[in-house]
């Protein structure tokens, strides 16, 4: 008996959140012929988590957006019902606490843009109206974002219907705040989410910033059994619904003829044919590696992978603490903290190995999830997104001290920001994640996962522009932070459901042509 069928409709490379979040749409839709290879011995890619001395612990997930409540679902929460899958989900306490020393800052913000606004004008006094009409802007963007992404219109039809839409694109983050002229207080209290986008202020489109802002003051949300929870229900239902799921099976080659996928070829030898081939593999691999031959890759297809830039990369110092956080000093969920906030200064920072990370982001998972850990004991990650180039001249002899000097970095810094205590004999267990840990575990080009960087030159809404001119090869669709969403586990759903909305389209036009 054949470990493989002879032939399948889809094939999808990868079983992280967005290749079985196409595999859910796809069924949800009729197209069940699915085989899932995974590289890994456990679904989710980076939705995951791992045991250490009996501790187990949360790898990356900081928070879910998109998910709503039982009641009131928002997309995200309502495709993970819509497909049968029914995840636990805990409410994070607050938005965020920003700690600036140099600036006089230290609050925290909570969800609801009446909310946050309020919160603002107790630093700012005078800035109520102008922050809540700067969050009303951001969610009347984030609306025609979500309508404009699946309902295609003429320019004269956005400017009907999305006028907030079409004059705030194509201006920075900036920019637009700019316009409300709020003092620089009040600015750099709303700036903090800039870095899990990677890109500085002045460049990052405001339409991305607004996306950002109006889902994160909706409110977020974490698993109670860590992101691995989501992963492995995900996994089970596609595999329900009459998906072939395989682990320790890695795609080496994508098969094309003619300009058309008709394959993949594992790293063990099997070739498997099938219509659509769904790639979690970046496409900077895919196209100077995996397609074969290498012949069948367009000039244009490396000319788009040329002309983007990977965006930032995690550093994380993943801790478990003896003491619970009340105990510790540790007050809040989420915590960012800086020496600055001016995003150019930073930017400059993250670009070296060589001084201390001058930004972090701190995430206390007991505040949303008080059972991650055994009583008495706080699960903690510090955790700075640098890119990744200074990385590339590590060598293999020195990354370990690189590690233990960046870990200690770390915790100095939020220990001075925040002027807690010091815990630093109070560790029980200790993990670093670097981008090569990325790359090492789950093969992201790079050690990236946070795709490739919205900048005022290549952003999310010009991306869905050059939607048709960017798919080079027929059959070939991609599904992971690489795709048109960007990051973040939310927009992983969704550039999986992308995908499967590409497939089933091009199925139901070429039936239509027979």
């Amino acid at each position: 008996m054949k470990f493989y069928k002879d032939h399948y409709d889809v094939v999808i490379i990868g079983g992280g959140l967005a290749g079985m979040a196409c595999a859910l749409q796809l069924q949800a839709w009729g197209i069940r012929d699915i085989l899932i290879l995974e590289k890994h011995n456990l679904p989710g890619g980076l939705a995951t988590d791992f045991v250490r001395n009996g501790f187990e612990i949360e790898a990356t997930l900081h928070e879910m957006m998109s998910i709503g409540t039982k009641e009131h679902p928002l997309k995200v929460g309502q495709f993970f019902r819509d497909m049968g899958v029914d995840i636990d989900w805990l409410p994070v306490p607050e938005c965020y606490r920003v700690v600036l020393p140099g600036s006089g800052i230290d609050a925290t913000l909570h969800e609801g843009y009446e909310t946050v606004a309020r919160e603002v004008d107790a630093v700012c006094p005078g800035t109520y109206d102008k922050v809540h009409e700067l969050m009303l802007l951001c969610r009347r963007v984030y609306d025609s974002m979500n309508i404009l992404s699946v309902t295609p219109m003429s320019k004269v039809q956005m400017l009907m219907k999305h006028p907030d839409f079409v004059k705030t694109v194509g201006y920075s983050a900036t920019e637009v705040i700019d316009t409300f002229g709020l003092p620089k207080k009040a600015v750099e209290m709303l700036t903090p989410y800039w870095i899990y986008v990677g890109n500085r202020m002045d460049d990052l489109p405001f339409t991305i910033y607004a996306f950002l802002m109006a889902d994160y003051f909706t409110g977020s949300y974490v698993c109670r059994g860590y992101s691995h929870e989501m992963s492995m229900k995900m996994e089970r239902k596609v595999e329900e619904n009459g998906a072939q799921f395989e682990f320790r099976q890695e795609v080496e080659k994508i098969l094309v003829k003619n300009g058309k996928v008709y394959g993949v070829r594992t790293a063990r030898g099997d070739e498997i044919h099938c219509d659509y081939v769904v790639s979690g593999a970046y496409p900077n691999r895919v196209y100077s590696q995996m397609i074969e031959p290498l012949s069948e890759v367009p000039e244009g297809a490396v000319k788009m992978v040329n002309g983007r830039a990977l965006s930032v990369c995690p550093v994380s110092v993943i801790l478990v603490l003896e003491g619970k956080p009340e105990e510790l000093g540790i007050t809040n969920y989420s915590t960012f903290s800086g020496d600055t906030m001016d995003t150019n200064e930073i930017w400059k920072n993250y670009q070296n190995l060589t001084e201390p990370y001058n930004y972090i982001t701190t995430i206390c998972l007991n505040h949303a999830n008080p059972h991650c850990v055994p009583e008495g004991y706080t699960q903690l990650s510090i955790t700075a997104l640098p890119l990744n180039q200074p990385f590339a001249d590590v060598k293999e002899e020195d990354y370990h001290a690189l590690k233990r000097r960046l870990a200690n970095e770390m915790i100095e810094t939020y220990l001075r920001h925040t002027g807690i205590p010091d815990f630093r004999d109070k560790i029980v267990e200790i993990e670093v994640e670097t981008p090569m840990t990325i790359a090492h575990y789950v093969g992201a080009w790079k050690g990236s996962i946070y795709g490739y960087s919205h900048s005022l030159s290549d952003h999310a809404v010009a991306r869905l522009q050059m939607k048709e001119k960017d798919h080079f090869i027929e059959g070939l669709e991609f599904a992971g932070a690489h795709g048109m969403s960007g990051d973040g586990m939310g927009p992983q759903i969704t550039n999986g459901r992308a995908a499967a909305k590409a497939i089933r389209e091009d199925k139901e036009k070429k039936e239509a042509a027979k």
